[in-house]
């Protein structure tokens, strides 16, 4: 922002060298006119202050930064940095424009310009200029969006948000993040745990399955944010996504079969073998994660005694614990497709049928398997968090 040229100044003001250094100057925006009913007292130049203030020393990254004014009115106030990759922070204004407060985290280690302009009575301009040094963090918590910007997803993924290391100030990140829908889209936060790998997230679902073409945006404040123990997050996140083909596959582990739906018609009904009653596959809601046209498996790489070893052409990933839906060649000819369930706990199908899935499912295309004696697959094992109650699931939101 530009301000007028001053035509009087005071002398400068050096409040701190270590966190806040403060520029004063006033300058007249022209005198009242000849029989102004305005006073003396109310002629004076506005009085500006920006607090923290000096001898503080270097101030947190979520320290909140206010200004005041006596005398006059605040006109504006900016706040900026320099600093590589520092986010610019924005404020409310209370007090009928007689104070402001930030309204949200600095980024650690960054340098701050608070820039203010003030008008008295008289109409006269009062310019403040403050720097602030932020406290550079011990230790930074990384994040990691998922889907990603500009993705085409399945109407069973969530907007979620997973962290390199656990978070203790959960209410704290959560009022940082916001969710934007078109059309609008009711949803809540919840906060899950990977029980395999313990990778924590936070997730955004919708009370129902998400509608065709709705567009989705995060908007993730989070640069300056404590999770805890002084690990602070480092930068605001943003992604976009939407929403394409409603594709629901229906697993029924009695009958055998899977019933693939895109946009409420079924498309396909395909003879499947579930997971055997030794090794039995996971009720409940499964989204898909991700898929390649081969997958090496075996018995160790999830935890199991009986031993096998196998390139899995077609593998449609749904839990982190292995859970996949594929073609299962070696199979064929046995009889098990549509009869009998014979897996170590995935859905398993003909290669000709394994492939037709695999080319149809994106990620977040929804499983329903019912029929099976294991329990529902836990929230935070893939993204199980359809199998709460959208009641449940606000429940697990750190703002209730």
């Amino acid at each position: 922002m530009r301000f007028p040229r001053p035509v009087r100044q005071t002398p400068l003001l050096v409040a701190s060298a270590l966190a806040l250094t403060a520029l004063a100057g006033c300058s007249s925006a022209g005198s009242p006119a000849s029989g102004s009913s305005v006073s003396p007292a109310d002629a004076g130049p506005a009085r500006i202050s920006v607090t923290p203030t000096g001898g503080t020393g270097a101030i947190a990254p979520d320290s909140t930064v206010k200004v005041d004014v006596e005398g006059g009115t605040l006109t504006s106030v900016e706040m900026t940095s320099g600093s590589s990759g520092a986010v610019p922070v924005t404020g409310t204004w209370t007090k009928g424009r007689k104070s402001w407060h930030s309204a949200r985290t600095m980024t650690p280690g960054a340098h701050y310009t608070v820039r203010v302009t003030a008008t008295n009575a008289a109409g006269e301009r009062t310019n403040r200029q403050a720097q602030l040094e932020v406290r550079p963090a011990r230790s930074f918590n990384g994040v990691t969006v998922t889907p990603t910007r500009d993705a085409v997803v399945g109407a069973g993924q969530p907007v979620s948000v997973a962290f390199d290391h656990p978070v203790r100030n959960k209410a704290a990140v959560e009022r940082r993040l916001s969710v934007t829908t078109s059309p609008r889209t009711e949803g809540s936060w919840g906060w899950v745990r990977d029980p395999l790998t313990g990778t924590e997230r936070v997730d955004w679902r919708p009370k129902s399955y998400w509608a065709k073409g709705t567009k989705v945006t995060l908007h993730a404040r989070l640069s300056g944010v404590d999770t805890g123990q002084g690990r602070y997050l480092r930068r605001d996140v943003t992604s976009n996504f939407t929403v394409g083909t409603v594709r629901v596959s229906k697993v029924d582990l009695v009958k055998h079969t899977m019933a693939v739906y895109e946009d409420g018609t079924k498309i396909r009904t395909i003879p499947i073998s579930g997971g055997s009653p030794s090794y039995p596959t996971w009720n409940g809601t499964m989204v898909v994660l991700d898929k390649a046209p081969m997958v090496h498996m075996t018995n160790e790489s999830v935890g199991i005694a009986d031993p096998y070893s196998e390139d899995v052409p077609w593998a449609v990933h749904l839990t982190t614990s292995g859970t996949y839906a594929h073609a299962a060649p070696w199979n064929e000819g046995l009889g098990y497709f549509g009869r009998s369930n014979q897996s170590h706990g995935c859905v398993g199908m003909s290669e000709a049928d394994g492939k037709w899935f695999y080319e149809r499912a994106v990620r977040g295309d929804l499983v329903e398997v019912t029929g099976s004696t294991r329990q529902t697959v836990p929230t935070g094992n893939g993204y199980g968090d359809w199998n709460p109650s959208y009641e449940q699931w606000q429940r697990l939101s750190a703002l209730r």
